[in-house]
């Protein structure tokens, strides 16, 4: 099993959705970064569900940071964070249904019937705890050197949000708000169509954008680790992320390339281009403009329907309808979980440019 992510900076994580706890593991973090535990749990609050449009499954997230920090700055040493799961019901699941959209079936495949099936087991939504706990300490690295990350919900159940504005302002904004939106209207709006696909026993999915803001031109290489394929590497393995574009992404495929080439200028020593639709990055590297993508999050797969399955044990086709607790829609959970993994790939990429002291140095 393929768990660990990252060259210069790499990220592990580990354990099952109903299993005694989840975690991670940073290696390659410099020695010298501040590690703040409240906007840790800040971060994890972002990603903890509330209302009626997340599951009714609430943990605590008390997390531990087991090594690799002393006195609140990095040791330069691996950091290894725990989160204990103290609210499972593993009643609600049993072995040899493949439930639709899930990994219950290729899990069985992949191990030989050896796989912990409660709760998804290590391929839950879960798990994304410990990338958020361990994003967060990537964040703070990157804001000391002015580099910024912020997402908002672009589109849930077909309702669309404002587009950005001002990068900074913007981001600022969204990183402190629980449902991700621009335009607070349309967040009504959207919150209004989960729970009424919730009141049906169905769910919906949406778009996430992206931006960054403050990386150097020059990051990235031009093949296998050029800043979309590192990146795009890292957000396909977020649960239920279908799709990923950059810039103009799929909508390129319709313009020219008089319309599609961002126009170069200086403003004195910088250089800059007119519009950015290629997202911030020529040739897999960036070239100083924000960088920019969204990423496509499809309907939660657990719904209280009844479908058409698989028992994947009595090789038998049977009908099966979902109980227990699931979310209506992950979208406003999965931004801070996609503004985490971001934040691990550009630590990754800016080390291997600059070298593994430098985000530690001030």
């Amino acid at each position: 099993m393929k768990n660990t992510f990252g060259n210069s900076v790499a990220l592990t994580v580990f354990g099952e959705s109903h299993g005694n706890m989840i975690g991670a593991v940073i290696d390659g973090l410099p020695a010298g970064i501040t590690v703040n535990e409240d906007f840790i749990s800040h971060q994890l609050d972002l990603r903890r569900p509330y209302g009626k449009i997340s599951t009714p499954r609430h943990e605590a997230d008390k997390f531990e940071i087991v090594s690799g920090v002393f006195n609140n700055k990095t040791t330069g040493t691996p950091i290894c964070i725990v989160i204990p799961n103290e609210n499972t019901k593993s009643k609600d699941y049993n072995y040899g249904i493949a439930r639709p959209g899930h990994a219950d079936f290729t899990a069985f495949s992949k191990y030989n019937g050896f796989e912990d099936y409660r709760g998804g087991g290590h391929f839950s939504g879960r798990i994304t705890a410990g990338l958020v706990a361990s994003g967060a300490i990537a964040i703070s690295a990157l804001e000391k050197k002015g580099i910024k990350i912020g997402t908002h919900i672009k589109k849930c159940a077909n309702v669309e949000d404002a587009d950005f504005g001002d990068y900074i302002k913007d981001t600022n904004e969204l990183n402190n708000k629980l449902f991700a939106v621009l335009d607070d209207k349309k967040g009504e709006e959207m919150i209004k169509k989960i729970e009424a696909a919730a009141s049906q026993n169905d769910s919906v999915g949406g778009v996430l954008e992206t931006v960054v803001t403050g990386l150097p031109a020059g990051i990235g290489e031009p093949w296998f680790d050029s800043v979309e394929s590192m990146l795009s590497h890292a957000l396909f393995s977020v649960p239920a992320v279908k799709g990923v574009e950059f810039g103009a992404g799929f909508n390129c495929v319709d313009m020219l390339g008089s319309e599609m080439n961002d126009a170069f200028f200086y403003d004195g020593d910088t250089v800059g281009t007119i519009t950015n639709n290629n997202g911030g990055i020529n040739g897999g590297i960036t070239n100083g403009m924000p960088v920019i993508f969204r990423c496509a999050i499809k309907p939660t797969p657990t719904i209280s329907k009844e479908q058409n399955t698989i028992n994947f044990v009595t090789n038998e086709n049977i009908k099966t309808e979902i109980h227990g607790r699931h979310d209506p829609c992950i979208v406003h959970r999965a931004r801070v979980v996609v503004d985490s993994v971001t934040a691990l790939v550009l630590c990754d990429l800016l080390s291997q440019k600059f070298g593994t002291d430098w985000l530690g140095e001030k």
